[in-house]
């Protein structure tokens, strides 16, 4: 049987996990303890599990998916411990996964989708387009390449963030399956608050993910105080404009009582100057919000320069003035390419794939 023809257990949610025992006529239990195995003990070969009856084991090794991805590359940044990974799919397609360590845990960046095509002026993730969105079980898979890295650390995943490479409401229903499995207390048992989902702006979708009442955060790629840069930097803003964004990220706070963030890359001479931190402040002054300033990780390709400190700060204290809550990001992995899509960028444009070993 073809990998991609085979079931793979890592995205299975509780119907599809009935259904897939009772056609093995296995009881109901079983998943639970196969869970167990996969996420908590982070084994990958039924062959392993032993409180598993063999005949079971050898059928679902057989009939099953359980390869983790292949780590094409992994680069860590020796200044401050990011860990970059290229990943191989089963259908050879790549993409990217970055851990993070802050003081407060650990945090690790998925991707949704294998490239991207929303075309963002600044990112590398649209630089040869899109191929596919990613399954529920291989942005768990993403999660599960760093636990297992941070597992023979003593260490687990404290945070997941879904702001790699990719739109992730562009692939709503299998990144919300995803969450589901993330915050699942029988699952990966990350709790709602230390889930992040980032959009550049799918306004349908952020309606949508508002009325699912989840106490995940959300997190509005924003860019731009007004249309005119906005469109600029991020093309979505010709269909769904600031105005419209806005308005979606009202109903989510009204919807969750949680507050929205906007990220905000700083870019020189584009959207860092002092008045255009007023303009910003003024659009969001009514609403419950934190802006997130990030230090741009230059991408060669797009000929961005990113703003000086001097220019993020002074853009910071403006907000504050006028009341904003807003932080700048901490600056992470700038020597292992670890802005969104540019390992996988290199990786795609050479003319015969490169494998690094550990």
């Amino acid at each position: 049987m073809n990998p991609l023809e085979k079931p793979d257990p890592r995205g299975f949610d509780e119907t599809q996990w009935r259904r897939a025992l009772e056609q093995l006529q296995q009881p109901y239990y079983r998943a639970k303890q196969i869970r167990e195995w996969l996420v908590a003990k982070r084994v990958c070969d039924p062959q392993q599990m032993t409180n598993l009856p063999k005949q079971l084991r050898n059928t679902l090794a057989t009939q099953w998916w359980w390869a983790p991805a292949e780590i094409v590359t992994r680069r860590e940044d020796p200044l401050d411990g990011t860990v970059k990974w290229l990943l191989r799919l089963a259908d050879g397609e790549t993409v990217e996964t970055v851990l993070m360590r802050y003081k407060s845990g650990n945090t690790v960046c998925v991707s949704s989708q294998v490239g991207c095509h929303i075309g963002c002026r600044f990112c590398a993730s649209s630089l040869h387009g899109l191929v596919r969105n990613c399954s529920a079980a291989e942005m768990i898979e993403q999660v599960l390449t760093a636990d297992r890295e941070l597992a023979r650390q003593g260490e687990r995943v404290d945070r997941v963030v879904v702001m790699g490479s990719g739109e992730p409401f562009e692939n709503y229903t299998e990144t919300m399956r995803f969450v589901d499995l993330l915050i699942d207390p029988d699952g990966m048992g990350i709790g709602q608050r230390h889930v992040t989902v980032s959009t550049s702006g799918m306004v349908p979708r952020i309606y949508d993910f508002a009325e699912r009442h989840l106490q995940v955060r959300l997190a509005i790629s924003l860019h731009a105080p007004n249309d005119a840069i906005r469109t600029q930097l991020v093309p979505l803003n010709r269909k769904w404009p600031i105005d419209k964004v806005l308005e979606a990220a009202q109903a989510y706070v009204e919807e969750t009582h949680r507050r929205v963030s906007f990220e905000y890359a700083m870019i020189h001479g584009v959207n860092d100057a002092p008045e255009h931190a007023e303009e910003l402040a003024e659009r969001i002054k009514d609403l419950r919000c934190l802006v997130n300033l990030i230090p741009l990780n230059e991408v060669p390709e797009r000929g961005m320069v990113g703003s000086t400190p001097q220019a993020i700060h002074a853009f910071q204290e403006k907000l504050q003035e006028r009341g904003i809550v807003c932080t700048v990001r901490r600056s992470l992995g700038r020597t292992i390419d670890a802005a969104c899509g540019q390992l996988r960028a290199g990786f795609v444009s050479l003319p015969t794939p490169v494998h690094t070993a550990l």
